[in-house]
């Protein structure tokens, strides 16, 4: 699992500069009602983009509180995308979206192209966060510590 890890992260290298922002990456997210988002629709809000698996215990452990936290700052400009990695089945990917009533938007990636766009996700739950700008300023493998996901989303929101 560790060298897993590592081969995560040394692809992650090639994703950021050394800024440690970079801009996401252009991507094309359809969505499970057919309709398509893309990377540039995340301008002028903040995004949480969340790599998950219905086969991921982690991800379906970290579910309610990615929606509680959707939940709390949805009026406030901030958006949630959930892209279901490749190899979900479909119909699990809506029945769990349906059953969980998830409040944001859900895409499947059937590809894997934009798991490889985003830095080649192997991993579930990645999750990576965006400015209102469309950089990526964080990056969580595994669940993030929510209560500093949330001061940093509050810190994110309050930039013009």
């Amino acid at each position: 699992m560790l060298a897993v890890a590592a081969l995560g992260i040394a692809s992650m290298a090639g994703l950021y500069g050394c800024s440690g922002v970079q801009a996401a990456p252009e991507s094309t997210f359809v969505l499970l009602d057919g309709s398509k988002k893309t990377s540039a629709d995340f301008k002028g809000k903040v995004t949480l983009v969340n790599f998950w698996a219905t086969s991921c215990v982690t991800c379906v452990a970290e579910m309610p509180k990615v929606i509680s936290t959707y939940n709390k700052y949805k009026g406030r400009g901030y958006d949630t995308l959930a892209v279901a990695m490749r190899y979900d089945p479909p119909s699990y990917v809506v029945n769990y979206t349906e059953t969980r009533q998830l409040p944001f938007k859900v895409a499947i990636d059937n590809t894997g192209a934009v798991a490889k766009a985003w830095g080649d996700v192997q991993l579930t739950p990645t999750t990576y966060l965006v400015n209102k700008r469309g950089e990526i300023v964080k990056q969580y493998v595994g669940e993030p510590d929510f209560a500093a996901l949330h001061q940093l989303i509050e810190k994110l929101l309050a930039e013009t």
